[in-house]
């Protein structure tokens, strides 16, 4: 009897795993889960690589990389230039002084990471210094970054500070010059409209720039309501 029982529960095992599923243990769970699953993209999944990546020197010399944070089906998709000090010490993404400033940025047009808005950078490692990402550093976070927007089909990315804006439009224009106008960007299949205005922590340096980063918000925040 018990033999039988043993046969029919291996038949029913071998029928699951050979047509595409596999067994997962758990918290000693035991679950049988889609193989397809570990191959599908995930914001989770491209965090985890981004924090084992060496494919450029910046993972060398980071504490922690900061992959983004923040909803998983965002209004508007934030991307700055990259870590600082607090960031690589936490591994999150504009939670310094300048992140704290963009929170009350976003708070403003009713814009929140814990509710409508995925904050991320164009490299995902300090550099160090705080210096400005080399080319080719940015080139080697740039698939992480596609992936991201991809998965996550904002409705609207803001460009925080020059070298976002420059990396994301691929141009040496300056921020003066960028800001108030809409860009489309193409990610995957589709393509995004792009909003670009100054870096907060350049205006925790020069507070006169606080009322055309208003202008650029008031404009998002348009943009988004119709």
């Amino acid at each position: 009897m018990i033999k039988a029982v043993l046969t029919n529960f291996l038949d029913i095992t071998s029928c699951f795993l050979g047509s595409g599923y596999r067994i997962r243990q758990n918290d000693n769970k035991t679950e049988i889960i889609d193989s397809e699953d570990d191959n599908a993209d995930s914001i989770d999944k491209i965090a985890d690589e981004i924090k084992v990546c060496r494919n450029c020197s910046l993972g060398s010399s980071r504490t922690n990389a900061a992959p983004g944070e923040g909803a998983l089906n965002p209004l508007v998709m934030v991307i700055g230039e990259g870590p600082g000090e607090e960031e690589d010490r936490q591994g999150r993404p504009f939670v310094g002084k300048a992140g704290q400033l963009l929170d009350k940025m976003l708070a403003s047009i009713s814009l929140s990471r814990t509710t409508n808005t995925f904050i991320a950078n164009v490299v995902k490692c300090r550099p160090p210094k705080n210096r400005d990402p080399y080319p080719e550093e940015a080139a080697a976070c740039a698939h992480f970054l596609e992936r991201q927007i991809t998965l996550l089909k904002p409705k609207y990315i803001l460009a925080s500070g020059r070298v976002a804006s420059q990396t994301l439009l691929k141009t040496s224009e300056n921020i003066g010059k960028l800001r108030g106008r809409c860009f489309d960007l193409a990610a995957g299949n589709d393509t995004y409209p792009v909003l670009c205005t100054y870096h907060p922590s350049f205006l925790l340096r020069d507070e006169s720039y606080k009322r055309p980063a208003w202008e650029d918000l008031k404009l998002l925040r348009s943009k988004l309501d119709s």
